[in-house]
This record gives C-alpha cells, structure tokens and sequence, in this order.
C-alpha cells in the first residue's frame, strides 16, 4: 500500500528529471543540406526535410546546387574561348540560383530559415566539401536507385556523397522505385 506522500515525492522526482532532461535538449541536427540537382527527382527529398526540420529543431536548411565548370571544347581548328567559358558558366549560375529562388519560395518550414546556395565543382566532392566546411549535422539527398551497369554507365552522386561525407547522409529513394534483388 503507497502513501500519498509516497506518490507526491514521487511525482515530484519525476517532475525534477523532466525539467532536467529539458535543459539538456540538444537539437542533433542544427543545420540542414539539401543538394538539389534541379530535377523533380531530387525534389522528392523536401517532404523528408520539412518533416525533419518541424520535428527536431532544425536551425536552418540549406538547398546547395552545384554547377559543373563547362570544360574546354577544342572542335577542329578551334577552341571556345575564355570570356565564352566564363560566361556559360556565369549563365549556369544565374540558372541555379533562379531555380533555387523560385523553389525557396513554394518551401515553408514553419519558421526554420532556407538558404540558397550555388557553387561550382564536381557535384559529389562539392557536396561533401561544403558540409565538412559549414559545420552541417545532416545531408538529405535523393538517389535513382539504380544498380547494376546503368549505376556503373551513370555513376551515383548519391552513392559518392555517402562515402566520402562524414556527416550523416539520408538518402531517399524516387517515388516509383522497383526494388532490384
């Protein structure tokens, strides 16, 4: 048989825990990257990221495209010259940071800041790179899924991102993936 004051003391430790454990809340995933490729495959991953930023503190979300730097084309008696170069590259630029407007628009994480962000470099080794540099907790990224010759003709960035980054990566499968065994 308990006492009330058996319960209340009880209660009480419990209480004083509770209020314990909440000033130790530490938020695991602060900040957020989101690489995106500009595709609607990639945009697959933003229910995950909004349903992770609403439910774990999340300070802020970064969408990260990274362009490719257009490499030299010498066709005949000619190459492309240099101001062409820099001006395909500041067009693929532009192109990346409009889509990344126009996306941050249509996102609303209840509060939670999005930061575009554009850089150029080999996409996988760019992202990798970026998260190790801008302190990120998590990388959220789609993946075709794809196996066998087309994953060895194609390549994975996805793949790439999750060997080489030493954050966690989430990858999310394409709605309308077959599994492979």
């Amino acid at each position: 048989m308990t006492h009330a004051g058996d319960k209340t003391e009880s209660v009480s430790r419990i209480k004083a825990i509770v209020k314990k454990d909440e000033r130790k809340e530490v938020k695991m995933y602060k900040k957020i990257l989101v690489p995106l490729d500009g595709s609607d495959l990639a945009e697959c991953v933003l229910p995950h990221v909004e349903s992770i930023a609403k439910g774990c503190g999340v300070r802020e979300v970064i969408l990260l495209r990274v362009t490719e730097p257009f490499h030299q084309l010498c066709i005949y008696d000619g190459c492309i010259s240099q101001d062409v170069i820099n001006s395909i590259d500041a067009g693929n630029k532009a192109a990346a940071e409009k889509y990344l407007s126009q996306l941050i628009k249509r996102t609303r994480y209840d509060g939670v800041p999005v930061t575009p962000k554009v850089i150029t470099g080999a996409p996988a080794e760019s992202i990798a790179d970026y998260a190790s540099r801008d302190s990120i907790d998590l990388i959220v990224i789609a993946t075709h899924g794809r196996s066998g010759i087309s994953r060895w003709t194609w390549g994975s960035v996805a793949d790439r991102v999750l060997h080489s980054a030493c954050v966690p990566v989430l990858m999310v499968r394409a709605p309308g993936c077959v599994p492979n065994i």
